[in-house]
């Protein structure tokens, strides 16, 4: 992350504030607060990781990937037959903490914060999944996409995008 000297002092205030402003995390903010007044490159680094971006493309993409759960649920409620489909297997899970928490934190704004999707059921991990799902859900989107009636799908159709 490169900063000019007066960003630095600037973020440098700011976490220092933060400190005053909550205690509870006056530690962690102390810390930053160093490593920014010092330069500390390595360290600097974890600060692109809070501050990142996510594209519109991955963005819309995670959209999608909610959008096509909603479908999932809304097509299973209709079905006359639903004992072929485990409901579990229906259930948003989220994304991975570890490698995808990009996507989680999107995930967790659209339905905190934006109000989304409350629908779904965070568990009790929030939508941490606890694996890698990017992967799956692109096969899964896949297979949604080339359905002709998205939000009226027949139980072979969703047989189809849950095993994807």
């Amino acid at each position: 992350m490169d900063m000019t000297h007066a960003q630095r002092l600037i973020l440098s205030n700011q976490y220092k504030l933060m400190t005053l402003l909550d205690p509870d995390n006056g530690e962690r903010y102390r810390r930053l607060q160093t490593i920014i007044e010092r330069g500390y490159s390595l360290q600097m680094r974890e600060l692109d990781r809070e501050f990142g971006e996510l594209g519109e493309a991955v963005c819309r993409t995670i959209i999608n990937i909610m959008e096509m759960h909603h479908a999932l649920r809304v097509s299973w409620e209709n079905l006359k037959e639903r004992a072929a489909i485990d409901e579990r297997r229906l259930q948003f899970l989220g994304f991975d903490a570890a490698t995808e928490a990009r996507y989680l934190g999107y995930v967790r704004f659209m339905v905190n914060v934006e109000g989304r999707y409350t629908h779904f059921d965070a568990g009790t991990h929030g939508f941490n999944a606890q694996t890698p799902m990017w992967d799956k859900y692109q096969r899964m989107l896949a297979v949604w996409q080339t359905c002709p009636r998205q939000y009226h799908l027949c139980a072979t159709e969703i047989a189809q995008i849950i095993n994807a």
